[in-house]
C-alpha cells in the first residue's frame, strides 16, 4: 500500500520501517558509530562519518518524510531545527517576519544572532499575518496554532500571499504535529517541529526536524547541519522513532480529553477566559476546522491574577507544573512567569495528557475550588 493512502494510525506505526525480512527484527537498534569503513573514493559508501549521516537518522528521516510529504532533516532540538532554517536561508540585508506572539526563543535567537549580522526582523501577531505587505520580505516563519494563545492563520491563504511577493513560508507545526496539520500540502515551503513535545511524547528526549518538498531548500539545510555539526545522537533518534509509532493513539486520547477539559473550564466561574480552537466560540475555530485534523491538546485559560494561578497550580495534584507540553502527563504552567510572553499574569497553558479525563477534570475542579470566591 502506498504510504499516502494509509490511515494516520497505520502510517505512524510503519513510518520508516524496512520491508519485512525473514529472521530480521521489526526495527533496527540505534547505530553507535563515529566512523565507518570507507575504502577508495569518498563517495563510495552510503555512510562515511557520523557528522554527515547515520543509519538510525536515515530510518527516522524516511518515516517523517513519508508523513510530511517532503524530504526531512532531523536535529538535536526544536531550536536547532529553527536555527538551521534561519541561519542557512538568510543573508545580510534580507528581511524575516516572525510571530510576535509565538515561541519566545525563536525571536530571541533572531534578535541575538541574525539582527547583528544585518538581517531585518519584522514581528507580526498571528491574527495580523494576512493584513501586511510582504513585498520586501524574504522569509516568513510563523507558528500556528500560536503558543500560548492558540491563534490560527489560514496557511493556504498566507502561502499564496507570501509567494506572490517572492518570499518563502515556513511553519512551526509543533503544537499541531504532522498528524494534526499538513503545512506542505497547504502550500508552505517548509514544515518544522520541536519533536521534544508530542511527536516523541514521553518527556524524555529533546529533538526536532525540518521538512520540505523543495530539494534545493532541504539540501541547504542539510549542508548547514553537516558543517555546523548540529547533529542528533543515535539513541535519541531511535527513541523518537519509537515514540512516533504511538503518536496517533496518544493524540486521539489527548485531544478528546482537551475538548472536554476546555468545555469544563469555559463554564467555570473562576475562569476569566479560555482559548481552545475546538470551542465553537473561539476566534480560531473556523480556520482550525478547515485546515486541522484535530484541535490539539493544549488549552490556555486565564485566572486573572498571578497569585490565583499559582494557588491553582499548587493545589493541582495530578497536573505537573512544567515548561513543556505534549507528554503523556498533563502539564501546566503560568506563562507570564518567564517575562517573555505578552500575556495575562494569570494565564495558564495546560497540556492535557493521556490520563482518564474524569480524573483530570476532578483534579482541576478541586484546584479551582481553592481560588473560588
Amino acid at each position: 500500500m502506498d504510504s499516502k493512502n494509509k490511515k494516520p494510525a497505520t502510517a505512524v506505526i510503519h513510518a520508516g520501517l524496512n520491508s519485512p525480512q525473514q529472521g530480521a527484527p521489526f526495527t533496527d537498534g540505534p547505530c553507535f558509530a563515529s566512523t565507518f569503513h570507507l575504502k577508495g573514493e569518498a563517495d563510495s559508501a552510503d555512510y562515511q562519518y557520523a557528522r554527515f549521516h547515520n543509519p538510525t537518522w536515515t530510518a527516522l528521516e524516511k518515516g517523517l518524510s513519508e508523513l510530511e510529504g517532503g524530504e526531512t532533516v532531523i536535529f538535536p532540538s526544536g531550536m536547532a531545527a529553527c536555527a538551521a532554517i534561519l541561519s542557512s536561508l538568510l543573508v545580510s540585508g534580507q528581511t524575516i517576519v516572525l510571530p510576535a506572539d509565538g515561541y519566545y526563543a525563536t525571536r530571541a535567537y533572531a534578535e541575538a544572532f541574525l539582527q547583528p549580522n544585518g538581517i531585518n526582523i519584522q514581528l507580526v501577531a498571528t491574527t495580523k499575518l494576512l493584513d501586511i505587505d510582504y513585498s520586501d520580505v524574504d522569509l516568513v516563519l510563523i507558528e500556528t496554532p500560536s503558543n500560548p494563545l492558540l491563534d490560527v492563520v489560514d496557511i493556504k491563504r498566507l502561502a499564496d500571499k507570501v509567494h506572490t511577493s517572492g518570499a518563502l513560508l515556513a511553519i512551526d507545526n509543533t503544537t499541531a504535529t504532522v498528524l494534526g496539520q499538513q503545512p506542505l500540502s497547504l502550500g508552505a515551503d517548509i514544515s518544522m517541529s520541536a519533536d521534544t513535545k508530542a511527536l516523541n511524547g514521553h518527556s524524555d528526549v529533546v529533538f526536532g526536524h525540518v521538512s520540505s518538498a523543495d530539494k534545493q531548500l532541504i539540501e541547504r539545510i542539510r549542508l548547514w547541519r553537516k558543517l555546523a555539526g548540529n547533529i542528533p545522537g543515535p539513541m535519541e533518534t531511535w527513541m523518537v522513532h519509537r515514540g512516533l509509532a504511538t503518536l496517533d493513539l496518544r493524540l486521539e486520547r489527548m485531544c478528546a480529553n482537551a475538548s472536554k477539559v476546555a468545555a469544563f473550564l469555559n463554564t467555570h466561574s473562576s475562569v476569566k477566559s479560555v482559548r481552545y480552537p475546538g470551542l465553537e466560540s473561539d476566534p480560531s475555530h473556523r480556520v482550525a476546522s478547515a485546515q486541522m485534523h484535530h484541535f490539539g491538546f493544549v488549552v490556555s485559560f486565564d485566572l486573572g491574577e498571578a497569585s490565583l494561578a499559582q494557588t491553582f497550580l499548587n493545589n493541582a495534584a495530578l497536573v505537573f507544573e512544567a515548561t513543556s507540553f505534549g507528554g503523556l502527563h498533563t502539564m501546566a504552567e503560568r506563562r507570564a512567569r518567564w517575562g517573555t510572553d505578552d500575556v495575562s499574569q494569570g494565564l495558564i497553558r495546560l497540556s492535557v495528557g493521556c490520563e482518564h479525563v474524569d480524573d483530570i477534570i476532578h483534579d482541576l475542579e478541586c484546584a479551582l475550588s481553592k481560588i473560588a470566591k
